[in-house]
C-alpha cells in the first residue's frame, strides 16, 4: 500500500514536463495522509489540467462519502473487476504529484515496524498512478465531491527488503497513454508494472512520520537503526 507521500519542494515542479502551465498555490508538504487534498493532473476536453483532488475515493455509486477513507489505494491486479474502481480506471485516470513516498518494514520480533522514505535518485518531482471520481448527495444536500486513489503494485527488489506493495509510478513517456481514456485495458495494465529498481532510493526514518500531523522536513530525517 502507500499510506503516506509527500511534494516537498513544489517549487522544483517543471510545469511543461507534466504538460500543465499552472498549478493551484502549493506550500511544502512533507506527510501527506488519506484525506487531504493531493495536486493532480488529469485529461479534461482533451487538455491537462492541475487542480487539488481529496485523497480516497468516493465511488459516484456510494450513499455516503465516509467509504473514502477506506478508498486511499487501488490494487493494480484487481482494479479492473473491483465495484469501486473499475469504472474510473477506464475512463479517469490521473497523475498525482510527489517527491518522496513512505512504505513501513516490519522488524523480526517487534510490533512496531520500521518506516522508510523513498524518492528518485536525482531527487526529481515524479508521478504516481492513480484514478479519480466524481460524486454527488443523492438527496441533493451537501456538495459534490471529486476524489482520486493512488495505485499500488508488487515491490520492485529494491522494495522488496521494506515492503511487498509500492505505489504505481509512471514514466514521463507514458504520461499521455496513462491519461487518456482510449488507451485499452492490456496497454493499461503494463503502465502499472514497478517502477525500475535502479531509479529509486531508500533510506530509514523516524516513528515521527506515523503521526499525519507531523509535516515538516524532520521526518526525511535518517536514523540508524540496528
Amino acid at each position: 500500500m502507500c499510506g503516506r507521500f509527500g511534494l516537498t519542494r513544489p517549487e522544483r515542479l517543471d510545469l511543461q514536463r507534466f504538460g500543465v502551465e499552472h498549478v493551484p498555490p502549493l506550500l511544502p508538504r512533507f506527510n501527506i495522509a488519506p484525506g487531504s487534498e493531493i495536486l493532480t493532473i488529469t485529461e479534461r476536453d482533451g487538455g491537462r489540467v492541475a487542480e487539488l483532488l481529496r485523497w480516497g475515493l468516493v465511488p459516484s455509486w456510494a450513499k455516503e462519502p465516509s467509504i473514502g477513507n477506506r478508498l486511499a489505494n487501488a490494487r493494480s491486479e484487481t482494479v479492473f473487476e473491483k465495484p469501486a474502481f473499475r469504472s474510473a480506471i477506464r475512463s479517469r485516470r490521473c497523475l498525482v504529484l510527489a517527491d518522496v513516498f513512505y512504505e513501513w518494514q516490519v522488524v523480526p520480533g517487534q510490533s512496531r515496524k520500521q518506516p522508510h522514505a523513498i524518492r528518485m535518485v536525482d531527487g526529481e518531482p515524479f508521478a504516481l498512478g492513480g484514478l479519480w471520481e466524481y460524486w454527488r448527495p443523492r438527496e441533493g444536500d451537501g456538495d459534490p465531491l471529486v476524489t482520486c486513489a493512488l495505485l499500488t503494485t508488487d515491490a520492485n527488489s529494491l522494495m522488496t527488503g521494506i515492503h511487498d506493495r509500492m505505489p504505481v509510478i509512471v514514466p514521463q513517456d507514458q504520461f499521455g497513454p496513462w491519461l487518456d481514456s482510449r488507451t485499452p485495458d492490456p496497454a493499461v495494465r503494463d503502465l502499472m508494472l514497478p517502477v525500475q529498481s535502479e531509479l529509486l532510493e531508500a533510506w530509514p526514518v523516524s516513528l515521527r512520520v506515523n503521526n499525519p500531523t507531523a509535516d515538516d522536513e524532520r521526518v526525511l530525517e535518517p536514523v540508524d537503526v540496528e
